[in-house]
């Protein structure tokens, strides 16, 4: 059963991962388009659905999933200091995303509070993230 729970959460990471990278680019396309008023509306849309229909589910099975694994198999927190590691970057991605659920809705509303510039550097904080939880569940290094 493990396993399989393993492979969800793996397929889960995968999908969640695709939003994570993806909805930033949309803010920033977003933000320096804002006086295209036609091209606003399309990317409003695909910012909505791509946070409600991809982006929560795969949020939801991501968490789920870990949760279940760390149940399943507690000893794992013994097994060194890399799960902590990986686990802090892990709930850091959830404040990324749960913070990137207010950008957008900011951003649907028009409140412009971030340039592009700073979407830009936005834009890397689960790139580095996702290589320091990939690392830290495959290396293992501590």
């Amino acid at each position: 059963m493990y396993l399989w729970i393993k492979a969800f959460h793996v397929i889960s990471v995968i999908s969640w991962m695709a939003v994570l990278f993806y909805l930033p680019r949309l803010f920033i396309y977003h933000t320096e388009n804002k006086d295209n008023k036609e091209f606003v509306k399309v990317v409003k849309v695909m910012e909505y659905k791509l946070h409600k229909f991809i982006g929560i589910p795969a949020f939801w099975a991501t968490i789920i999933t870990g949760v279940l694994m760390l149940v399943l198999n507690p000893a794992v927190f013994k097994s060194g200091g890399w799960i902590h590691l990986k686990l802090t970057a892990a709930i850091l991605m959830i404040g990324y995303y749960i913070h990137m659920s207010f950008v957008r809705k900011s951003l649907e509303k028009e409140n412009y509070i971030y340039s592009s510039k700073f979407l830009r550097l936005y834009n890397e904080v689960p790139t580095i993230l996702m290589i320091i939880i990939v690392i830290m569940a495959i290396v293992r290094p501590f």
